[in-house]
């Protein structure tokens, strides 16, 4: 199965950031609420077992804060998203716990978003006048979740995102 781990925004998220603006935009795709996610380690084709094994050795720790905003940013002319901070810890427990299974953890530090649209094109998109909308807030996160992607059919499909295992952060 094509995996990842996240952490879902509730609510009351969901619905701030659906009031955001989507302007229709040549070559831009924007993602919906049942896509809206923070990623904390994608790990791309893995067996479904070893998956579930390696997430189930999580140890997260105590439920996180999460904090969006303040506003929209950019990943150069490809992604708009709404960073998201205070996820940090349980992103590291999730890499030591998964290190081992499905792509390599990425070589850099963590950076906690929320993707609102991706260019269709490889070139991109100018996106610097969708960055900067305003939006903040903060959430209680008290589980992660183990996901597996379906990738849409063709180019222009939209994934399918299932729920394989949830896993409660606990205090000590």
């Amino acid at each position: 199965m094509r995996a990842f781990v996240a952490v879902w925004p509730p609510p009351e998220v969901v619905a701030s950031l659906a009031g955001l603006p989507r302007p229709e935009v040549e070559g831009l795709r924007w993602t919906g609420p049942d896509q809206w996610h923070v990623t904390l380690r994608f790990l791309g084709e893995v067996d479904e077992d070893e998956a579930a094994w390696a997430f189930d050795t999580i140890g997260a720790g105590t439920p996180a804060v999460a904090g969006m905003g303040p506003a929209t940013g950019r990943f150069g002319r490809r992604v708009l998203h709404v960073p998201v901070s205070g996820l940090d810890a349980v992103a590291a427990a999730t890499v030591a716990a998964t290190g081992g299974i499905g792509h390599p953890p990425e070589d850099r530090p963590f950076a906690g978003h929320i993707t609102l649209a991706r260019a269709r094109h490889p070139r991109g998109v100018d996106l610097r006048s969708l960055a900067g909308a305003s939006i903040a807030g903060t959430w209680a996160v008290p589980e992660i979740t183990l996901v597996a992607s379906r990738l849409g059919a063709g180019r222009q499909g939209r994934a399918r995102y299932d729920i394989v295992r949830r896993l409660a952060l606990q205090g000590p």
